[in-house]
Parts: structure tokens; C-alpha cells; sequence
């Protein structure tokens, strides 16, 4: 199945914005969603909508078997040793949160370190400025290579024996790289911290082997991945998770509640407080069985292809700064770019006029922001439905306002 018969199975694509075909550029914020992940969402709702875990009816029982089930598909989805160390949840920022408040708060004194990278998300940084201020410990941060790459070697300048947790993302949804994730983890186990990774871009995009990074805890989100909104996934190690206190307190995380005393549930789901997402789970296991059809690999390899002819052929307009490496096999499907002095959301603004949609702003990186030296950039990310024909739109686009904008000033 090639991209223009993907992109029939996605149907808000199949329209126009402003008087031209909508041309979608805007993945590495939401992605879109297949018919097979809106119709599992609309079967659930229509045939068994009910609580899980809790009736023995069989509406309930069908719910539960859908979530339960989902959980299984992420387990195979990042190879995960047990169902038990997949905690469902919001997303990506609700899962570091998770890790920082409970692992965090409990083994961090003053005197250790956490160590983060520039390019990180503002979610993968402010949970850890929080619990920094909380413990006494302090932030470091890798420093990034020219191309905004990161080298092992600093990797092992900054993580010291005083390190505890070291926290980064797997792919920048800024500057497309691809980090190192398991050297780097190597590092940080040789140190006796542990590794947590950001897969928010990189679950949606590449084959994620959790036992083979030997990352220790994974977060990702549902949402950037042809699944709904709102559903998201913390893979932890089963022996750190069993020792970490829940965040969230309430119903189904319980085994018994006393006046005063209360115990946990075992794992999953003493993480997972209230009535969880359950409508978002089943549809995350939907975009997973949808993803797994079309195959990992045939999605990184479209998009490595479809990152080099972007670069090759933005490269040609004049006064195009791209940020990243320019060596496309280095990076994910993503281009964060500027165009002369023309502001970023001016850039967006024409865009949007001629049906294209990119993203435009600190795309929550305002420490990445700095350190490029920008107040803001643009981006155009691209997925499994996308086309050299989008690319070349684009484009056109970007010289249409560099002309528009040469004329007015």
C-alpha cells in the first residue's frame, strides 16, 4: 500500500482548507486518524460502553476484555517483558510527570543529578526543574554538537557517579535526530542512574524495542500515532514500578481501604486511578494494529525519503535556514526551518491560505529555542500519509511568501 492509498483511509484529509486540497503538515503536533481507529471508537460507544473491572455483565466484561486487550497490544507494540509494566494514561507528559514525582521525589537528595539534553520538550524538562527544587538535586544539561546532534563523548562528560536519572527524548521534534538512545542509556546504567525516554516522536514513526535500548522507563502518547487524544502509555521496568508509590489516588487503584490505611492494587493498575481511558485505549490498540499492517519499517523508510527530498529541494530557496542535520538518515521526517527575516507565523499564515499546515512557534523547546539562537522557527513533519507531491506544494508556498513578503517590504 503506497501513501496515496494510505491517505484514502484517512478522511478528514480528504478536503479542502481555504479553497485548495488540504495539504497536512502538522504530525509532529497530532497526527490524523485512520477510519479503522474512528470506527473502533464509534463500535465501542455504540455496542459496549461500560466500566472496567468492576460489573460482571457482559457490556463490562466486553469493555474490559477491549482495554485489557489494548494493553497487550502496547506490550508487543515496544516488546515489553509484561502486561504489567504498561500503565495507561493521559500521554508523554503525564507519564515523565508520573516518573518525577514518584521515582523521583523518593530517590533524589541534594547532591545528585539529573541530566536532561537542550532539545528536550518543555515535558521532559519542567517536571524535572520541579522535583530538582523539591530534593535538592540538581539539573544538567548535554550540550548539543553544531548540527544540533549530541555525542556520546559529552554524554559521558556530564554523567557523573552522582547522576541518579538521566531523562531524553528518543527523537527531537524540533531538529528530527535520532538520539543514541541505547548507548546512552549503557552510560547511564554504568553510572547507576536511570533512563528514561521520550518516545513521543519516536513511537509513532520506528520499530521501539524497550528490552534492546534497556531504556527503564518509555513514554509516548496515543494521539501522535493515528490513536485518539487523552490515551498515552508509561513502560516501566516491573521491579521500579512494584517500589513507586502512586501519584493518583482513588477508586479501582485500591485493594483495601480502611479508615486510616489503604492498600495498592498490584501493577498495572495502582497507577491507573478513577475510570481510566477506555475508549482511548481500544482506540489505541486499533492505530496499533493499523501501524503493524503497514509496518514500521515501511513508515521510517517512507519518511527518511521523504525528509531527504524536503531538505534537497527547500535547500533552494534562498535565504532557507534549516535547522538539524542535513543528512536526512540522521534524522526523522520533520523539517524545522526560517525564511529570511519573514516571522514564522507570517510564514504559517500564507501557508494556510494555500491549504498547507505547519506548525509555527517554540514547538515547546524555548531552551532548544535559545540555544539555536531563534525566537521561533517553522515545521513541517510528515507521516505514513504523505506524499512528494505535499513537499512540493510546500514549497511553492515558500516562495509564494517570499515573494508576497519581498514586495510588501
Amino acid at each position: 500500500m503506497n501513501a496515496r492509498e494510505i491517505r484514502e483511509l484517512f478522511p478528514i484529509l480528504n478536503q479542502e482548507v481555504n479553497g485548495n486540497p488540504l495539504v497536512y503538515l502538522d504530525s509532529a503536533a497530532t497526527s490524523q486518524k485512520p477510519v479503522q481507529v474512528i470506527e473502533s471508537l464509534d463500535k465501542y460507544y455504540r455496542e459496549y460502553n461500560a466500566n472496567v473491572h468492576r460489573g460482571v455483565h457482559t457490556l463490562g466484561t466486553r469493555a474490559t476484555d477491549g482495554y485489557e486487550g489494548a494493553r497487550e497490544k502496547v506490550r508487543k507494540f515496544i516488546n515489553a517483558k509484561s502486561m504489567e509494566e504498561i500503565i495507561f494514561n493521559r500521554g508523554t507528559t503525564t507519564a515523565i510527570n508520573t516518573v518525577a514525582a514518584s521515582y523521583g521525589r523518593a530517590h533524589l537528595k541534594e547532591g545528585d543529578e539529573i541530566v536532561i539534553s537542550y532539545m528536550e520538550h518543555h515535558s521532559n524538562i519542567i517536571p524535572w526543574q520541579q522535583v530538582a527544587k523539591q530534593t535538592g538535586a540538581t539539573l544538567k544539561y548535554i550540550d548539543l554538537q553544531e548540527d544540533g546532534t549530541i555525542s556520546l563523548d559529552t554524554v559521558r562528560e556530564t554523567v557523573t557517579e552522582n547522576t541518579k536519572i538521566v531523562s531524553i527524548m528518543h527523537v527531537s521534534n524540533v531538529l528530527g535526530v535520532i538520539n543514541p538512545i541505547k548507548q546512552i542509556a549503557e552510560i547511564a546504567h554504568e553510572n547507576g542512574a536511570i533512563m528514561v525516554v521520550d518516545g513521543a516522536q519516536s513511537a509513532p514513526h520506528m520499530k521501539i524495542d524497550v528490552q534492546e535500548l534497556n531504556c527503564d522507563f518509555l513514554a509516548f502518547s496515543g494521539h501522535k500515532m493515528c490513536g485518539p487524544t487523552g490515551i498515552g502509555v508509561l513502560y516501566g521496568k516491573k521491579a521500579l514500578l512494584e517500589k513507586m508509590e502512586p501519584v493518583e489516588f482513588g477508586g479501582e487503584m485500591i485493594d483495601f481501604v480502611g479508615l486510616y490505611e489503604s492498600t495498592w492494587k498490584e501493577l498495572p493498575w495502582k497507577f491507573e486511578g478513577g475510570t481510566p481511558i477506555i475508549a482511548g485505549a481500544i482506540g489505541l490498540g486499533a492505530a496499533i494494529d493499523f501501524l503493524n499492517e503497514i509496518g514500521l519499517d515501511n513508515i521510517e523508510k517512507h519518511e527518511h525519503a521523504l525528509a531527504a527530498y524536503a531538505i534537497d529541494k527547500m535547500s533552494e530557496i534562498d535565504g532557507m535556514t534549516i535547522y538539524g542535520p542535513k543528512d536526512a538518515g540522521m534524522r526523522a521526517g520533520l523539517v524545522t526551518f526560517n525564511l529570511d527575516d519573514v516571522h514564522p507565523h507570517d510564514v504559517a499564515t500564507v501557508l494556510d491560505a494555500e491549504g498547507i499546515a505547519v506548525r509555527a512557534g517554540h514547538h515547546c523547546a524555548q531552551p532548544l529555542m535559545k540555544w539555536l539562537k531563534a525566537s521561533a522557527t517553522a515545521r513541517a513533519s510528515f507521516y505514513l500519509y504523505n506524499t512528494e507531491e505535499d513537499i512540493d506544494k510546500l514549497v511553492a508556498g515558500l516562495v509564494k511568501t517570499k515573494e508576497y513578503f519581498s514586495d510588501v517590504f
